[in-house]
């Protein structure tokens, strides 16, 4: 397998390649340096198509946010398409359409806000100006008008993504229990109605300034460019940009469910009632975080998973069903899902779920369930390593190590974690980390006649304080 991904992915060496792990898995060539300003740059050639793929990752999400100012990292990414002082309104996207761009978008999550697009090779140039007057000189074009434009736009996505969505607002209360406030991650990363309604247009002037300069971004560059001109093009267009100290992010403390917790949400929009089940685990690349993946992939990823064999196969007690490790900086989240068929409860699936649970706590997972996984694993993020752009192409890649290893280069160290996994330590895993402390959400319709209250039946618990910096 290793043999094969490294003929795959062998590309034309940089003259100066940053070191990564040896091993037998493909590594991406790249060099990196940095800016008077202290702008992180990471370049990747990759000559088999006429295009290249600029990536500019700002190191903010709702992680960086404070309490009653939520959402204001969800709210810039779309802000920043707004119009900057040479770029005029809403002129950005159409701009670089018209130059042939593809895999164009911005988005955000709990650790970090990314803008990326692919363009021919010869229109480089544009992209990095584009990218480099929105850092620069958002500030200079936003103005009341549009903020409050872009605030109804975010606060209609609310509505549309959570308030009015199939479980949207049972989801949003689930997260709230595993990371009670004032932790970052409660709640949804769009932020809550009443801190988008409250923002001001100096709460968010100084929360561009603190968070969007270049000594808090890392900009990629990867495809088919020459290195000498992409470094003076950078440098042009970036170096100028003057930026305070890079911030120093919250040391935010873990979470420890001390108890269960039990939700039931009255469904108003959905008719079928679902279960989300929530653990939470070790941050994303840190121990037990792969194999966490792996055992999600076990339970709940395909047909020929557990948990889709025994409920939606044999028991035919649910409709859909998943699990899945969502890996996060602070700290991670195994969720099971499952969602029921017509006149099944979610007391019903939740038995079935701990019935498959116990199964693997009890006898384990088998060598070739775990090969299966490791392969699909592998597979994928080798599929992706084939754009240079674009969602988990090579430029995401990079950025991801980068973001949150401080290294580029971890790939085979990466495909390394899965190959230690072992159907011993997923048994483990299952015990320990998977065990009775959790938070469960029954999503269901409400009953006829009068609104029963939404309960809890066991409180959440107080998150570790956090503290500013390290």
């Amino acid at each position: 397998m290793r043999g094969l991904l490294a003929a795959l992915l062998l590309a034309p060496a940089l003259p100066a390649l940053a070191q990564a792990p040896k091993g037998e898995a493909p590594a991406i060539p790249f060099e990196t340096y940095k800016l008077d300003n202290g702008l992180e740059v990471i370049l990747s050639q990759d000559r088999r198509l006429p295009v290249v793929a600029v990536n500019l990752w700002y190191h903010v999400g709702a992680l960086h946010e404070q309490p009653g100012r939520t959402g204001f990292a969800h709210l810039f990414e779309h802000m920043m398409f707004q119009g900057s002082k040479n770029v005029g309104d809403d002129v950005h996207i159409s701009r670089l359409e018209q130059l042939g761009a593809s895999e164009l978008n911005g988005t955000t999550n709990f650790d970090r806000t990314n803008y990326f697009e692919t363009v021919p090779s010869n229109h480089l140039a544009t992209a990095l100006w584009l990218e480099s007057d929105r850092m620069g000189f958002l500030l200079d074009a936003l103005t009341e008008e549009k903020l409050g434009n872009q605030r109804e736009v975010v606060k209609n996505e609310r509505r549309q993504s959570t308030e009015t969505a199939p479980y949207g607002l049972a989801e949003e209360e689930f997260w709230q229990a595993l990371f009670p406030s004032p932790h970052p991650y409660s709640g949804v990363v769009i932020g809550s109605m009443k801190d988008l309604e409250a923002a001001s247009l100096e709460d968010v002037r100084a929360f561009f300034r603190k968070w969007y300069a270049p000594s808090n971004a890392t900009l990629a560059v990867v495809g088919d460019f020459d290195e000498a001109e992409a470094r003076r093009l950078i440098e042009k267009y970036f170096g100028s940009l003057p930026s305070p100290p890079r911030p120093k992010p919250p040391h935010v403390g873990p979470v420890t469910l001390k108890e269960p917790v039990v939700l039931r949400h009255a469904e108003q929009v959905a008719t079928l009632p679902k279960v989300f089940v929530g653990w939470l685990t070790p941050a994303i690349y840190q121990e037990g975080d792969a194999t966490a993946d792996v055992l999600a992939a076990v339970l709940g990823s395909g047909k020929s998973s557990r948990l889709y064999e025994r409920l939606v196969f044999d028991k035919q007690l649910a409709q859909s069903v998943s699990a899945t490790q969502q890996s996060l900086g602070a700290q991670s989240v195994f969720t099971i899902e499952a969602t029921a068929r017509p006149g099944v409860t979610t007391d019903q699936l939740l038995a079935e779920i701990d019935a498959v649970l116990e199964d693997v706590r009890k006898n384990g997972v088998t060598a070739e369930e775990v090969q299966r996984v490791r392969n699909k694993l592998e597979t994928g993020r080798i599929r992706g390593l084939q754009k240079v752009g674009g969602f988990g192409g090579k430029a995401d890649q990079l950025q991801t190590y980068n973001h949150y290893l401080g290294d580029p280069g971890r790939l085979d160290w990466d495909l390394a974690r899965y190959d230690a996994v072992t159907p011993q330590s997923v048994q483990a895993f299952a015990r320990e980390a998977l065990a009775s402390n959790r938070v469960v959400m029954h999503a269901v319709p409400p009953p006829k006649g009068p609104a029963a209250p939404q309960s809890r039946t066991a409180p959440a618990p107080a998150p570790a304080p956090a503290k500013e910096g390290h």
